[in-house]
């Protein structure tokens, strides 16, 4: 059964099995299970932190500074749906980056656009694929054609071709026609079939957790899931006091409703996908033997992918292109709280990378 997590019952049904909280497993002992092939990260969790006051104060200040720039994209990205789907609209939101953007993209094609839409936020994981069982919970209630998948960003775009092949291997073996492009905010891989931007910008939402995305944790996906189930998640109600989700997005779907009404919906910027892929290609290929790192899925570009390394993962390496850039000020706080080392690259094509620490340097 689906839950609304702590936003409104209509911003979001989350199509995910609420868990009682597992043996939450300490990072260093998930990045060697991780790293030794031992667990795949989707079967566990580490406990979510509430972040410090510091760190607040520099969301806040990158909430205020990329405002007008997230909420101008959330239009554009909307307008792009709108005008891909003739009819009423599900909108599939990847757990867990792609749900606040989600719950925004929904109201502003119902209030601004005025079209019927109903927003599901579903498992995705890299290696495992999409939950259909939460696919096909949503074909029992919406017609293939009005499916449209939306996250944050791409990253080294290895979502966005899970997702493509789980729902052309779903479309083969059942015979429908679901669109497997994904719509984002910041398209870094090339890999979108459409994006706001390609631009690496601070979207406040990105630096952090369950505390921005209704209280709920990555998605999981171990022993607890049985073949009918939606994959898992915890419900971490325990953080409800310190919960930004419904401000975060109440406040960019003001500000986004403020400007299509002083002047229209934006048109998102052009992007020559093939050009932003080889940059992207030719970034990974370079660092990965620049620092010696021999396995892709230990790099990881960008803002919204750095910040979640430090987050959640156990960080070897920060790069900067421009220390002094404010869209980086959250990740020297997480830097310096815990003692990974930073250094400046400024020929960096991205305004951050995260390299995890290998498992073999201890």
């Amino acid at each position: 059964m689906s839950f609304c997590g702590s936003y409104r019952h209509d911003d979001v049904h989350f199509l995910l099995k609420r868990l009682t909280p597992p043996p939450f497993v300490d990072l260093a002992s998930k990045e060697r299970l991780i790293q030794s092939g031992a667990r795949h990260y989707s079967e566990m969790l580490s406990p979510e932190a509430l972040p410090s006051a510091r760190y607040l104060q520099v969301f806040k200040a990158s909430f205020a500074a990329n405002r007008q720039r997230m909420a101008r994209d959330c239009l554009s990205l909307g307008a792009i749906i709108a005008a891909r789907c003739s009819g009423p609209i599900a909108l599939l939101s990847l757990v867990r980056a792609g749900t606040p953007i989600g719950v925004i993209v929904r109201h502003l094609l119902h209030s601004v656009m005025g079209r019927k839409v109903v927003h599901y936020s579903l498992s995705i994981i890299r290696d495992r694929g999409l939950d259909e069982v939460a696919l096909q919970h949503v074909l029992d209630k919406h017609a293939p054609e009005s499916i449209a998948f939306i996250d944050g960003w791409t990253g080294k775009g290895v979502i966005s071709r899970v997702l493509e092949q789980a729902v052309n291997d779903f479309n083969r073996r059942y015979s429908t026609a679901i669109d497997s492009g994904l719509y984002v905010l910041a398209d870094l891989a090339g890999t979108a079939a459409a994006a706001a931007s390609s631009a690496d910008y601070l979207i406040p939402s990105s630096i952090l957790n369950a505390t921005i995305s209704g209280l709920v944790s990555r998605s999981v996906l171990n022993e607890s899931i049985g073949p009918g189930d939606f994959h898992g998640c915890v419900y971490y109600d325990a953080l409800a006091d310190q919960d930004l989700s419904r401000e975060f997005a109440d406040g960019m779907i003001a500000e986004a409703i403020a400007q299509a009404a002083a002047a229209g919906i934006p048109e998102a910027e052009p992007i020559d996908r093939a050009k932003v892929a080889l940059v992207a290609a030719e970034f990974l290929r370079a660092t990965m033997g620049r620092y010696g790192v021999s396995d892709q899925n230990l790099v990881k570009p960008g803002i919204g992918e750095a910040t979640r390394v430090l987050l959640r993962r156990v960080p070897g390496l920060l790069i900067l292109r421009d220390a002094d850039a404010p869209d980086v000020a959250h990740l020297k706080v997480l830097g310096a709280e815990k003692s990974v080392r930073m250094i400046v690259d400024p020929d960096l094509p991205y305004q951050a990378v995260s390299l995890i620490r290998s498992a073999r340097d201890g």
